[in-house]
């Protein structure tokens, strides 16, 4: 757990203090029970600044609750009320203001909170701002007969307005308010070192800029296209924060996070030469020795040997126990760190750098590492927690083709077996994906590592609901096993998995035939291949029994039972036999 009284800037020499950092004013925006009042107050406390907000100091002024001037007034009166609120507050100076959910309705308001601080949107899902507002009387835009269906539709209209002046985007998940202005302390610190002294707020009263897609805008050019999210894996005192956005690898969060003065960077043929130094480069002139491992490049390379490559390397360079190791690669090079770390020294810390998006959206995240044998995929690991993980979008800039679209089927799995509205998303914007907007990419990437976090919260070591994220990966490890590992790359193997799943649960009276027909659709818009490989109905047998999820010789299949619900089950033959006969 991170203190904040013990949080601290770098003090290396030339490094910009706390105070050279601190932005004149910060303005929180988010919906109701996102968090801005409290985590504005430890931010202000932190920051030595003035804490106000606007709900506040209207209720003040007026002698009457918010609720009882909706009542008397109208919403319209209390608006009016709010935007002159917000013109006088943000024309003060060193404040924290926790802003009304709905302040942003009015556009000098957005211009205004744009213009005069740095603003951090906190944002709630939809099930969480329902458990902490549910029963507050003085709610009045929640005193309905459907509290949740009035949440989503404040969502859907204020969620563009809210990314349209953000700086930042923080993802408040469980309530952990330490954390949380952590995290924000972090990344001010990151927006204010790296941003230049053009940016100005100023600028985006008049100018405006639209990416792919009009639900994700920004305020002007000189603004962030792509603000820094942060979510939380929330595991006590092995928690860690999961931070996505661009301009990561060279940043001082990465520098935080090293406990020693040993750094170990584990990467591949590949990804090295392009991104190595741009994360070295700072570590050293931070006064650390930074050790490079590399090895090669593909799936086939998951092996004990090359394991042994990493533990030779540490060895020769007599890492300690306080040496901390870091993976700057994909999924391949996530999974051999993560056990390297796991197992020398019978334990060091380790930080996850994902430089592809299946490996920023699940395999970095979760702590199970690895590698395949002969035999069987990630048969041989261990669970092990990483410090952080760093999910620079950049890097999916030099990203092939190929690989952005296998990194879309672990993206669709969300959706198809957790998340109903995620996969309805994908259907509207996997264009927008595919063209690589850095807006569509983040709010794809922090949601699926929402979904995943709360996963392990719940089901660290796979014992429950954690199974679920292994859709299409049954028939999917099959195909990879079956034609060698690296001829198909795993999220491709996971797509086409992700059909014969969809089959066979359709099969099974699960879904009907609609719903297996959006699978298949999707997949493909992905890039994804659709028919699998004829492997001969004994040999996809005898690689699907070879599975962590088989119970006493059953094969279990993780199937849909509808849109964003699974379950873990076994199949008569003759249904898996008609699944494989029509999808090879």
């Amino acid at each position: 757990m991170v203190c904040l009284d013990q949080f601290r800037f770098p003090a290396q020499s030339g490094d910009l203090t706390l105070a050279q950092l601190n932005p004149r004013n910060i303005f929180l925006i988010g919906l109701m029970g996102s968090g801005k009042t409290t985590v504005g107050r430890a931010l202000a406390k932190k920051l030595n600044k003035r804490f106000v907000d606007s709900d506040h100091e209207i209720e003040a002024r007026t002698g009457a609750t918010v609720a009882l001037i909706f009542e008397i007034e109208g919403e319209a009166s209390f608006r009016q009320r709010e935007a002159e609120m917000i013109r006088e507050l943000t024309a003060q100076d060193n404040i924290v203001l926790a802003t009304g959910g709905g302040a942003v309705l009015d556009a000098q308001s957005r211009a205004l909170l744009a213009a005069r601080g740095t603003v951090i949107y906190l944002r709630a899902s939809v099930h969480s701002i329902l458990q902490r507002t549910g029963h507050d009387r003085n709610r009045p835009l929640l005193q309905t007969a459907d509290p949740r269906r009035r949440i989503e539709e404040l969502s859907v209209q204020r969620e563009p307005l809210y990314r349209e002046i953000a700086d930042l985007v923080i993802d408040t998940g469980r309530p952990n308010v330490q954390f949380l202005a952590h995290s924000i302390l972090a990344q001010l610190d990151s927006l204010m070192a790296t941003d230049s002294p053009a940016r100005s707020h100023s600028s985006s009263l008049t100018s405006s800029a639209e990416t792919t897609s009009d639900s994700f805008k920004t305020a002007s050019t000189a603004r962030v296209a792509a603000p820094t999210a942060a979510v939380q894996v929330d595991l006590g005192a092995r928690s860690y924060p999961i931070m996505i956005g661009p301009a990561l690898l060279a940043g001082d969060g990465i520098l935080r996070h090293v406990r020693g003065t040993r750094v170990a960077i584990v990467s591949n043929t590949v990804v090295a030469p392009l991104y190595l130094e741009r994360v070295a480069a700072p570590l050293r002139a931070a006064g650390k020795d930074v050790v490079s491992v590399i090895l090669p490049d593909g799936e086939s390379e998951k092996n004990w040997a090359q394991l042994m490559t990493i533990f030779d390397a540490l060895l020769g360079a007599r890492c300690d126990r306080q040496t901390t190791l870091i993976a700057l690669g994909g999924g391949v090079v996530g999974d051999m760190t993560g056990f390297a770390a796991a197992s020398y020294m019978r334990g060091v810390p380790f930080i996850q750098i994902p430089t592809t998006l299946l490996a920023q959206v699940d395999s970095s995240v979760g702590g199970k590492t690895g590698i395949n044998h002969p035999l069987g995929k990630n048969m041989i690991g261990a669970f092990y927690q990483p410090q952080a993980v760093f999910a620079d979008i950049d890097t999916l800039a030099t990203l092939p083709a190929r690989e952005l679209s296998a990194g879309l089927a672990e993206v669709i799995k969300y959706g198809a077996i957790l998340d109903a509205e995620l996969f309805a998303w994908l259907e509207a914007y996997m264009d927008a994906l595919l063209a690589r907007d850095a807006a569509a990419l983040t709010h794809a990437i922090r949601r699926c590592c929402e979904i995943k976090a709360d996963v392990v919260r719940r089901d660290e070591r796979e014992s429950g609901v954690r199974a679920l994220l292994n859709f299409g990966h049954t028939f999917g490890h099959a195909i990879e096993a079956g034609m060698g590992y690296g001829a198909w790359l795993h999220g491709e193997a996971v797509g086409c998995g992700m059909i014969m799943a969809a089959d066979l649960s359709q099969r099974l009276g699960l879904i009907d035939r609609g719903m297996r027909a959006r699978i298949e659709s999707l997949v493909v818009r992905a890039g994804l291949p659709s028919k699998a490989p004829d492997l001969g109905l004994t040999r996809w047998r005898e690689w699907m029994e070879v599975d962590k999820k088989n119970d006493g010789g059953q094969i279990k299949f993780i199937l849909m039972q509808a849109l964003g619900s699974g379950v873990a089950t076994g199949a008569p033959d003759d249904l898996l036999a008609a699944t494989i006969a029509a999808c090879v």
